[in-house]
């Protein structure tokens, strides 16, 4: 049974949305509204005991499709809010045990350019954005990697930096950190690194770096991305042989992937639209999946 509870890669799908994302510098005009859906398909058949990389043999190839409407609207040029609510449903090859199904974090942010500056053909601008997610439904966390999150609120703190040459090529980064409180789990004892009599569990904080190379391409119709992430948790405790892994688990990532956005300026009847794809590549981990995802997505832009 051990075997067949692995921890999965869903705890940092927020930081690998694309499009005009909380992890972007991309900003609505005021009174622009943009509506986004994609869809994230991510597999695996190893993971990370610890720092051990195990072929999982017992559930097979496991998979998670997240599907992802959002909106992004312009309170001001500088000031955007976002809605992301996320949709979740999990399967495995093997094993004994079945996936699930249903609404996973509701997710909303506020965006906010605080600087953007031009010196010739340099610009340089700087963004922060606060973030909160909570469960919309009572989910059981306790049951990985099936699980659809780790159903606990959390709140995200993050600072985005970018300089872009001629309008043209771009090099950004960013920094955030994740802070994340409780879940609610269905037994009433279990060991972290000590014994806890407790149906509530702590869930580690995480910090997120990424850095992003792109580059606009077809008169500005064709935007191309290649980026590196890690996510890092603050504590936590390891996958233990004689026990299951859990939402107290220290999990790590640190994934490659490339992106590619066509706006669809050029035919007057889907003048607004633009259509999206990416892949992503887990290259270390931590108390997870070796999880491969791919994306793809439509969005549609327009003054409200």
């Amino acid at each position: 049974m051990k075997k067949t509870l692995l921890v999965g890669a869903f705890f940092c799908c927020a930081g690998l949305l694309y499009g005009q994302t909380f992890s972007d510098a991309i900003m609505m005009k005021k009174k622009e509204i943009c509506f986004a859906f994609m869809f994230d398909q991510g597999k695996w058949d190893q993971y990370w005991e610890g720092n051990t990389l195990i072929k999982n043999m017992n559930i097979g190839t496991f998979t998670r499709n997240t599907y992802m409407p959002m909106i992004a609207y312009g309170i001001t040029d500088k000031l955007n809010i976002l809605l992301v609510i996320p949709y979740v449903n999990t399967e495995s090859t093997g094993g004994q045990l079945a996936g699930v199904k249903g609404f996973q974090d509701v997710n909303i942010g506020v965006k906010y350019e605080a600087f953007k500056k031009d010196f010739g053909k340099h610009r340089v601008s700087a963004l922060a954005v606060a973030q909160f997610g909570t469960p919309m439904t009572n989910y059981l966390s306790d049951y990985m990697p099936y699980s659809l999150g780790l159903g606990t609120q959390e709140l995200t703190g993050r600072i985005i930096g970018q300089y872009e040459f001629n309008k043209m090529v771009y090099l950004r980064g960013s920094v955030a950190y994740l802070w994340r409180g409780q879940t609610e789990v269905e037994r009433p004892y279990y060991y972290a690194n000590g014994s806890y009599y407790t149906t509530y569990m702590d869930v580690p904080s995480a910090v997120n770096y990424q850095a992003i190379l792109g580059g606009w391409l077809l008169n500005h119709n064709l935007r191309l991305e290649a980026s590196y992430a890690s996510l890092n948790c603050v504590s936590g405790d390891d996958i233990r042989r004689w026990n299951m892994p859990q939402p107290t688990n220290k999990m790590e990532v640190t994934n490659a992937g490339f992106f590619a956005q066509y706006y669809l300026k050029a035919f007057e009847p889907l003048k607004g639209f633009s259509v999206m794809a990416a892949y992503s590549q887990v290259l270390e981990g931590r108390n997870m999946g070796k999880s491969a995802n791919i994306i793809g997505g439509v969005t549609y832009q327009f003054t409200f």
